[in-house]
Parts: C-alpha cells; structure tokens; sequence
C-alpha cells in the first residue's frame, strides 16, 4: 500500500509544483535514503538489476530517494533537474495469469521491479515528459514480474505499477500492466492515486496495442473501442479495492478542502494529509489509537490484527520550483510521518549525511528479494532505526496504550523543529541559488548539506529529548 499526490503550480501556495507520497513496506524493511552522482558510461555496459540485465546509458544523472536496505531503486525520488517520481502497487488481470501460469510449471520471465523503474527514470529523464518515456519503453521491453517483497515468493511478492512523474512545470500519471501502459497528463490543478489503477475513459496516450490486447483478451468489447476505459479492462477486480478507493478518496478529499480552505495547497497540507488516519471524518479516526488501526489508513501503522502488511516506511513532499531563484527541495521522513519529522533534503547539496544513508543489521545493499533471507533489525547509526524505535517507544505496547500521550510530546517537539525549518528555507534556497547562479556550484552545494546537517542534529536531539521524557 502507498498513497501519491500532486499539486501543480496554479493550486499551489508556493507557485511550485508539490508531489507528496507515502511509502508503505512490511514493518522490518527499513528504508533509508540513497544518494548517486552523476556517471558517464562506455558503450556495450550493463546494468544489472533484481532479475534482469539491460544496457546501461550512457549518461547517468545525479539523484537521490529513499531505497529499501535490499533495492537497487527508490521507492521515491529526485534528480538534479528536480524530476520528482512517486509509485504504487497495481493489481491487474496479467499478474492472475502470470501466478496460473507459474503454479502450473510454466515460469513466466521476470522483468523490471517498479522501484527500479523509478530510478532508471530519474536517472535518464532530465524532464518528467522524459522520464516518462524512458519508463513507459522499459515496461514494455521486459515487463514488470517478479517479488518486490523481502523474503516473499513470486506469485505472491508480484505487483505492477502506478506512478506520479513530476517536474517544475507538469505531471503524468503513468499506470502499467506486465508490458503495457497508459498515461494521463495532469493539466491542472491536483491528481491522487492509491493502489488501484485510475486512468478510465481520461486516458492521454497509452502503448501501441493496449486496446487491441484487452480486446483480444476479452476484457474489453470491440464494440466499444472508442469508449476505452483502462481500469476496468485491466484492473484485477478480484482484488479488494477497499484497500485503496477510500485511502485516494480521503487524499482527494483533503485537497479539495485545502484548495477550498485557502484557495492554495502548501507544505503544511500535504504532511496534513500524509498524517491522516480519518481524523474529522464520521470514523472520527481509530477507534483507540492509530497504532492500533481499525481500518487502512493514509499514515498507516502496522496491525495487531494483521490486515495491514507493515509500516509507512518513509514519507515524502517534494516542492520543484519553476526559477532560477529557488531551488528544488525533499522533505524527507522516515517511518509513519505522524510520529516522525521532516527533513529538508537537497539534490544541489551534491550528497545526503551518513546517518541519513544508513540501515541495520543487514547494511544497505543490492540484491533480488529472494537473496534476503532476514529481516533488517536495530543498528545504532541509523536516523532510520533511530525513529523506528522511536515509534516503538510512543507505542509502549502492541497495542499502543501509551500512543496517545507521548504521541503528543513528540509532535510538540518535532512542530517546533519543522515550523522553524519551513519558515528558514525559503532564504537558504535563494542563497544557494544565487551562489550557483554565480557559478559558485561548490560554495552552494557546502551551504545546502551543512544546513542539513544541522536539521539532522536538531531531530536527533528531539528524539533523545523525547525519549528522557518518556522514562520519567
């Protein structure tokens, strides 16, 4: 489960585009931050990715994203020209083929995974229309089959794709079935999806024979061609969409509501919505607590009752300006965002701090979820970690009988922090881009990681601070 969202520039408070998303993961698969400098390549290199090998560019851009301790890709990520990409999990009517046709002996070949995707987007796309297209000809080569999930079979760890593709100045959202695609372009306004496909009748292009295959398929009539709508011929509908048609409605709800409130969506109402769990809704949130959900929420929490799969694991609001006087900038939190705290990351910072970078027992690697064979686990050094006990520590117990108390000391410490932060950001982004402006790419990039630096130390502090405050 994952939630994305977008506000393009003429709903948003900050003339910027925003995207916002939330990670969701099993509870144990830490995601910590990744950051790759820009490379050149020789012709004939190979990438090798979970499942497959493809050629390699031959340019690779600067980005960074949040990248489970196992994955290659990123769960959400930015490159140096501020392209923005969001994914969630799909289920369509190819994946119930694929698993027939594995448990019947017949191995279906394994592709690309989603967040790998991503990456391979961001590094090749220097505008989201770019990044589009490099991910939409990567779908259709190799396709998307194989476990995205630790620890978790083929059949049951297979998912496709929906993902947010941002920039400065436009969106896509592009939706995909095993080798197959469409895309709509957000004109304006806002756009959310969840882990259902959504494009319908609005679709803007889509690959050459996606018609033809749901016609020949049977999942659509060829009488009506010319009234194609996407989701209801690919999407799976065995699968229950109550685990996402309300969690995408809530997010459209409360967009609609921040551009109704103050006629403009900022910062404040995307980590709003990123926190919610159906607060001021007739549920009147979590019957006890939200670590003790009753129902699958946007901030989600793992479930003593085990219909939710894990954690949020990071939670994201990136804000791409469209001028040379700003500069692109990743509020970055890991764990559920309603216990955690929002860093100001930046891709011009030319490198993220090491704490920031870090997962557990298991260290930061690159293998297929078939080569995991443990759960990550508690290392010291890690923000990640840090703040996954944190969560554990507001909780006191499974089923969270000390959250709602100390829930409330640690948002008075980390609103204090993100308050000051939101209101400081906007006159380093001027000085860093005045200083790369000038050709001063160095000078800029120092200023921007000290200024991280600093924020980090801060939210360590409050971390420590809270959890004195808890033992007392």
């Amino acid at each position: 489960m994952c939630d994305t969202f977008v506000a393009l520039s003429d709903v948003s408070a900050l003339n910027s585009v925003i995207l916002a998303k939330n990670s969701d993961r099993p509870a144990f698969d830490c995601q910590p931050m990744a950051y790759h400098e820009a490379k050149t390549f020789g012709d004939g290199e190979k990438l090798q990715l979970a499942y497959v090998s493809i050629d390699q560019a031959g340019e690779r851009y600067r980005t960074f994203g949040s990248s489970p301790y196992w994955c290659w890709g990123y769960e959400e990520g930015m490159n140096e020209f501020g392209v923005t990409i969001g994914n969630e999990a799909v289920y369509t009517k190819d994946l119930t083929e694929n698993a027939e046709s594995e448990e019947s002996g017949k191995p279906v070949d394994k592709g690309i995974l989603g967040m790998e995707l991503i990456r391979l987007g961001l590094e090749r796309g220097k505008t989201a229309e770019e990044a589009l297209d490099v991910m939409a000809k990567l779908v259709e080569a190799y396709g998307q089959w194989g476990s995205g999930v630790p620890m978790s079979d083929t059949v049951s760890g297979s998912y496709n794709n929906s993902y947010i593709i941002a920039d400065k100045k436009e969106a896509y959202i592009l939706e995909t079935a095993g080798n197959r695609w469409a895309v709509r372009k957000v004109e304006k306004g806002y756009a959310a999806i969840s882990n259902e496909v959504s494009i319908r009748t609005d679709m803007t292009s889509g690959c050459s024979d996606l018609i033809d295959h749901a016609i020949k398929k049977g999942w659509w009539p060829e009488e009506k061609r010319d009234a194609f709508d996407f989701a209801k011929a690919y999407i799976n509908q065995n699968n229950p969409r109550q685990l996402s048609h309300i969690r995408v409605q809530r997010a459209r709800q409360l967009l609609s509501q921040a551009t109704g409130r103050d006629e403009k969506i900022g910062v404040t109402d995307m980590k709003r919505i990123l926190r919610d769990h159906y607060e001021d809704t007739f549920l009147e949130g979590p019957y006890f607590n939200a670590s003790s959900p009753d129902f699958l929420t946007i901030c989600m929490h793992d479930s003593p009752a085990g219909f939710t799969w894990g954690n949020t694991a990071s939670s994201m609001v990136a804000v791409l300006p469209d001028n040379d006087r700003k500069l692109p900038v990743m509020w970055w939190a890991p764990v559920v965002p309603c216990c955690s705290i929002y860093i100001p990351l930046f891709i011009d910072a030319r490198g993220l701090p090491e704490y920031l970078q870090k997962a557990g027992t298991f260290g930061k690697t690159m293998c297929a979820p078939s080569e995991v064979d443990c759960e990550d686990t508690y290392k010291e050094g890690s923000f990640w970690w840090d703040m996954r006990s944190l969560l554990d520590e507001i909780n006191g117990n499974a089923d969270g009988d000390t959250y709602e108390q100390r829930h409330a000391i640690v948002r008075s410490l980390f609103d204090e922090l993100e308050n000051r932060w939101l209101a400081e950001v906007d006159a380093v982004e001027m000085r860093a881009a005045a200083l790369k402006n000038d050709g001063k790419v160095q000078e800029a990039a120092d200023m921007l990681y000290a200024y991280t630096e600093k924020c980090v130390g801060e939210a360590q502090e409050a971390i420590e601070r809270a959890k004195k405050m808890f033992r007392v």
